[in-house]
């Protein structure tokens, strides 16, 4: 499996891209480092990437109640990347719908 497991597209991403149309975000695997993020998107989108940051968000815990009573459980850990393009590169991924 690779680093990028998934570009992020939501509404307030959608909103930071539209302020900075050079930034976007994706959801990597938890022990990539921000060389490994650069070079695969890099590699995959055929970009120049200037800058990286991650964030790491732990799992929330979550409860329901249902008619067996209550079900517990846990979100799953991940990583984000917030990566800003070179001036005048841009990422459409939507291009292939």
């Amino acid at each position: 499996m690779g680093i990028i497991i998934k570009p992020i597209v939501t509404e307030k991403l959608t909103a930071i891209t539209e302020k900075f149309p050079n930034r976007f975000g994706f959801r990597v695997q938890p022990d990539a480092n921000k060389l490994q993020i650069k070079k695969a998107v890099e590699d995959m989108y055929q970009v120049t990437v200037e800058d990286v940051n991650t964030i790491n968000y732990s799992g929330k815990n979550k409860s329901r109640y249902t008619k067996s009573g209550v079900v517990s459980g846990r979100q799953d850990a991940f990583k984000k990347a917030i990566v800003t393009l070179k001036t005048g590169d841009t990422i459409d991924f939507f291009s292939n719908i």
